[in-house]
């Protein structure tokens, strides 16, 4: 079929008028001659994926949506078109997975037309409901294999193949010490040393008790240096929503603390603590204040763990590394990587304190501990 430019012109008009007016039979009809004619750019060929989705024809409506995907691979509206049929035809695979392209584009997007927002979110829901049903065969199939009990890594695996999870890898912002093992956390009872020091938490808070009522001097997390730029790291510079009291800081102790702090400081010692010239040990009191938040971040080097022994925790405070959150639990000490992303965050109307302390990596043979030593020790010099 040929037509002129003024014809064409016509009905792409009579074809956008009637979508405006919710007429889409009489819609499809003026855009699938269009079509037809060869003179359909990509706004035709979506109008017309547009109508035929309204009118349930999803075969048609996922051949106008290819035609705008092979000139505009990354259209939003086609790709959640083309998903919708593929839904329809019972590919709910195909269909997640172009939803998530579809999500993923409109997130490269500055400003979604409202209308779009909708669909997005709608596809967004659409793919939390597919990945559910998925998981819920996945988990039958593993029954039916004779696996009455998963491990808890292996239901991590099944979480991230269903995209419910992502992969976290050790990111140290510094220094990356290779080949060591990929480890959110490590459970306190691989640790004979941790026993002795969680017999000290009652001393601990104690000392810490007597300190507030002594306004002890707590500092922001994050202060400003005179001879370093400024780096506000999520409105934490000089901000005492997140505070600490250090006992040993930049390679050394802190003498007034130590002297306010004996008992703390003296059970922290059992702990195998990395003496790498001014960056480690660190330990301190950290204060989390009511409402604050600490925001996802990776820790300097991946050659040590983080400790936090909980002594005050008001209900509302979490931690997460990785996949994993966990609730600090007062008295008991919590072991990660804190060279994988981490978050704290404190909804309560209180301050949250904890000790944190470091170690050398279990990993690390003393060779390599003497060996990264020496290769700080060469750095700092």
């Amino acid at each position: 079929m040929t037509l002129t430019i003024a014809e064409a012109e016509q009905l792409t008009r009579a074809g956008a008028a009637a979508i405006q007016r919710g007429d889409h039979d009489t819609a499809k009809r003026d855009l699938d001659i269009l079509a037809r004619s060869g003179r359909a750019n990509v706004q035709i060929w979506l109008m017309l994926a547009h109508c035929c989705s309204k009118l349930s024809d999803w075969p048609a409506a996922e051949t106008a949506a290819d035609a705008v995907l092979a000139k505009d691979e990354g259209n939003v509206r086609a790709l959640i078109i083309k998903g919708d049929a593929r839904v329809a035809s019972g590919d709910l695979r195909a269909g997640a997975s172009l939803y998530g392209a579809a999500v993923r584009r409109a997130s490269l997007v500055p400003a979604l037309p409202s209308d779009l927002r909708v669909e997005v979110a709608r596809v967004e829901q659409a793919i939390v409901t597919t990945q559910d049903a998925f998981a819920a065969e996945l988990s039958a199939r593993i029954a039916a294999a004779g696996v009455a009990s998963p491990s808890a890594r292996f239901a991590e695996s099944v979480d991230i193949l269903c995209e419910k999870k992502q992969v976290y890898r050790q990111e140290p912002t510094a220094y990356f010490f290779p080949q060591l093992p990929q480890r959110q956390f490590y459970e306190r009872e691989e640790f004979d040393w941790v026993e002795t020091i969680e017999a000290a938490a009652g001393d601990m808070l104690e000392e810490l008790r007597d300190a507030l009522a002594d306004n002890a001097p707590f500092k922001p997390y994050f202060e400003s240096r005179e001879d370093r730029p400024s780096y506000d790291f999520h409105g934490l510079l000089d901000n005492p929503a997140w505070s600490t009291l250090y006992l040993f800081e930049n390679g050394a102790p802190v003498a007034d603390n130590v002297a306010r702090f004996p008992k703390t400081f003296a059970a922290l010692q059992h702990a195998p603590a990395p003496h790498i010239t001014v960056r480690a040990p660190s330990m301190l009191f950290s204060l989390l204040q009511g409402g604050a938040r600490i925001a996802p971040h990776n820790g300097m080097i991946n050659t040590r763990l983080i400790c936090h022994l909980p002594l005050i925790v008001p209900p509302g405070c979490g931690f997460r590394v990785g996949n994993e959150t966990r609730e600090w639990e007062v008295g008991r000490v919590m072991i990660f990587d804190d060279s994988i992303e981490h978050e704290a965050w404190n909804d309560s109307d209180q301050d949250r304190v904890i000790v944190i302390f470091d170690i050398w990596r279990p990993e690390l043979t003393d060779d390599e501990r003497r060996s990264v030593t020496a290769i700080f020790e060469a750095i700092d010099a």
